[in-house]
Order: C-alpha cells, then sequence, then structure tokens
C-alpha cells in the first residue's frame, strides 16, 4: 500500500476552493509554489571566460614573444629594422589605418544601406551591391596598385583601398537587417502615429542592430588584415616589418611583424564581439 496520502473523493487539494461549481487557487499559495523562473540570457550577456579567455592568450603569447627576442641573437640589419621605435611606430600606423578605414566605412555603407531600402532607391540596390562586389572580388593588392598609379604613394591611396575592400559586409548586413524586419511590426508603429523617422531610428534600426554588428566586426578583422599591404603603396603599418623580413631573409622581423598582426586581429575581433553582446538590444534576447 502506497504511503501517499490521495484526496478523498469531492474533497478539494488544500489552497483551492469551490465557487459556484469552479475551482480557484489562492494567488499567494501558487506564487509560492510556481518554479522559480529561469535565469535570461541577459543575465549572462558577457561571461567571465568570454572577457577573459582570449587576452590571457594574447598576453601569453606576447610575452613568450618578448622572451625570445631578450635571448634572440639580432645581427645588425634586424636591429637596425626592429630598433630606434620603428616597432612601436609601424603598431600605430597599423591601428591608425584600421580605425580611420573603419570609420569611413561606416560612414558611407550605413547611411547607403538605409537610403537603398527605402521607396524609389530600392531600385537602385542591385547596381549598388554590384559595385561593392567588384570592390571586394578585385585582389587586393592589383586595387591598391590602381589607386597607387592614380593617387600616387601615400596613406590616401591605400586608405582608399581599404575602404572599397570593406564596404560590402557592412552595407549588405544593413541592408538585409532592415529588410528582414517583420512588415507588422512596422505597420504597428505606423499606426499610432510615428514619422517615418521614428520609425527608422526607434524600431527598424533597434531591430536591424545585430545583422549591422557583425557586418561591422567582419569589415574591422578584413580592414586589420588589408592594412599590411598598404606598405607597397607607402601607407606603413605592420606590413613594413613582414615585407622587410621577406626580402632581407630575416626570420626574427618577419615573425614578430606575423605576430603582432595576428594578435591585432584576433584583439580587434574580441573587443567587437563584446561591442556586439553590449550594443544587442535587451528585448531581442531569448528569454527576455
Amino acid at each position: 500500500m502506497s504511503g501517499t496520502a490521495r484526496p478523498s473523493p469531492g474533497r478539494r487539494p488544500e489552497g483551492e476552493h469551490d465557487v459556484k461549481g469552479l475551482a480557484f487557487r489562492d494567488e499567494g499559495e501558487s506564487a509560492e509554489q510556481a518554479p522559480p523562473r529561469p535565469r535570461t540570457a541577459g543575465a549572462s550577456r558577457v561571461g567571465w571566460r568570454k572577457l577573459t579567455f582570449l587576452p590571457v592568450v594574447l598576453i601569453a603569447v606576447l610575452l613568450a614573444t618578448w622572451l625570445w627576442f631578450r635571448q634572440a641573437d639580432l645581427d645588425a640589419l634586424s636591429r637596425n629594422a626592429l630598433g630606434n621605435g620603428q616597432v612601436t611606430k609601424a603598431l600605430w600606423q597599423h591601428v591608425e589605418l584600421t580605425v580611420i578605414s573603419t570609420f569611413f566605412v561606416l560612414i558611407i555603407a550605413i547611411p547607403l544601406g538605409i537610403l537603398l531600402t527605402r521607396g524609389a532607391f530600392r531600385k537602385a540596390t542591385p547596381f549598388a551591391m554590384a559595385f561593392a562586389n567588384m570592390g571586394q572580388a578585385t585582389p587586393a593588392i592589383g586595387l591598391l596598385a590602381l589607386l597607387v598609379i592614380w593617387l600616387g604613394i601615400g596613406r590616401r591611396a591605400a586608405l582608399i583601398g581599404i575602404i572599397i575592400y570593406a564596404v560590402l559586409p557592412v552595407l549588405s548586413n544593413t541592408i538585409a537587417g532592415l529588410k528582414a524586419n517583420d512588415p507588422t511590426l512596422l505597420e504597428a508603429a505606423r499606426g499610432i502615429g510615428m514619422s517615418p523617422l521614428g520609425v527608422l531610428t526607434r524600431v527598424e534600426l533597434p531591430l536591424a542592430v545585430p545583422l549591422i554588428l557583425a557586418g561591422v566586426r567582419t569589415a574591422l578583422v578584413l580592414n586589420v588584415g588589408t592594412a599590411t599591404l598598404a606598405t607597397f603603396g607607402g601607407g606603413g603599418g605592420l606590413g613594413v616589418l613582414i615585407t622587410t623580413g621577406i626580402t632581407s631573409q630575416r626570420m626574427p622581423v618577419l615573425v614578430l611583424g606575423s605576430i603582432l598582426t595576428v594578435a591585432l586581429a584576433l584583439l580587434v575581433d574580441w573587443l567587437a564581439s563584446l561591442a556586439e553582446l553590449l550594443l544587442r538590444p535587451r528585448g531581442l534576447e531569448v528569454g527576455t
């Protein structure tokens, strides 16, 4: 015989009442017995592993590289290529190229993507996308060479080449994000009296933020990699160390330039992933 007590026929469970033949339960008791709500995604938007893993790895790699250079036997040519602040100068130039080119990519691609989803401008979308695809389909070194022939040697040609190469992911993601919005939500926003600008800034763009940020993240990593080619147009950057190490056959110079480029790309991707998590509208998270 089971030890569990069963309610007798006709008797209500504890906390439940019969009013005119309908069963009701006390609100206080039901709230106490309700299972706790699971934690939402917003409660752990950025975990400690996300914050620490990649920086720790990068610090370990850079520390190991520094210790290796401390005991490495460098000849006069290698010391000349790496001394007198040349490494710091090349790294700073690379960061400048990446930041400036990304800034111009954003102010070109995002407004253009918004414009191409408005009214009559939608007909121009295939032509704009074809032009952007041509920019990225062209080999970066060939595009840079053409710009150097046209504009001459200098940072301007390198920046324009990097910008053209990175416009596509931001432009295509902006258009895709805006087109993916639910039309019923937009109609509801217009129905409560929002202006077209209000619908765009308060409904459409917030909903498209995840896709736009993913495109920006891709463009940032592309810019770090493409900026290494700026040295062929006189733009400087870490590509100077890489080409010097290759042409002079000095492995320490080549290794340092390559490690710094990879570390910078990984760091930029990590920062962009954090920005993607932090800037994502809370209402779009699962469980909120």
